[in-house]
């Protein structure tokens, strides 16, 4: 029973860690990528990243990322040809919920982790926005 209990524990712990590792390598190779152009009026991603880590004040910069997101998942499912294909996409979308969760976790007890989150959350939708830019454009295209 012990050995049962410890062997999915160490399974989770595993899980848990392969999914940041692998959450953060996919931020850090689409960090090195040049920013598509049009989609900062649009969205409020690229503004909040920006400000996280002076504002004072973190809700609203949470809401303005919410606001971002649930525009990009509505463009996901009902904007043709703009669904999402790689499991990477799928990785970074449940990256963002779960920083979504740790920013409400840490944002009153531990104020620079909550920042860390929603830089992580801003960078998430500017690498699907992007992703959404150039699949819309190369629609339009063809």
């Amino acid at each position: 029973m012990f050995a049962s209990f410890l062997i999915i524990l160490i399974s989770l712990v595993l899980l848990v860690y392969w999914f940041r590792y692998s959450c953060i390598l996919l931020l850090r190779g689409y960090a090195d990528q040049p920013a598509q152009s049009g989609s900062e009026d649009r969205f409020n991603f690229r503004a909040v990243r920006e400000r996280v880590r002076v504002e004072p004040e973190l809700d609203p910069l949470q809401r303005a990322l919410q606001r971002d997101y649930h525009l990009i998942a509505y463009l996901l499912k009902h904007a043709a040809g703009l669904e999402l294909s790689s499991f990477e996409d799928r990785l970074l979308l449940w990256d963002y919920r779960a920083m979504q969760w740790w920013y409400w976790l840490t944002k009153t007890a531990a104020p620079q982790q909550a920042r860390q989150a929603l830089s992580e959350m801003a960078s998430v939708l500017a690498i699907l926005g992007d992703k959404i830019g150039e699949r819309g454009g190369a629609t339009l295209e063809a």
